[in-house]
């Protein structure tokens, strides 16, 4: 690829493998709906920590966005912890 190659997602750019692009590009969407719902419930590091069975230096990794912190089931199990309802559409 040249440095003036379009990609359609940042995902697509630093990585070669689909199947590993489409994992992020799920593991990114479920850490930044979990991180706002975190905001929305103004809770704070220590009680989101106790809400959701992990570390405080787990949720502010999580927060930070270190997305090979995560894996997809994790970020599911936080997700349902914070009452959200996570579905997956599978589509060819």
């Amino acid at each position: 690829m040249s440095k003036n190659d379009q990609f359609s997602n940042v995902w697509d750019a630093l990585e070669d493998d689909p199947v590993r692009q489409e994992n992020l590009k799920l593991r990114s969407a479920l850490m930044m709906e979990i991180a706002e719902r975190i905001k929305d419930q103004g809770l704070t590091q220590a009680q989101a920590a106790e809400v959701l069975h992990i570390s405080q230096p787990r949720v502010s990794a999580l927060l930070k966005g270190k997305i090979n912190d995560f894996r997809l089931d994790t970020l599911v199990d936080m997700a349902h912890r914070l009452g959200m309802h996570v579905s997956i559409n599978v589509a060819a």
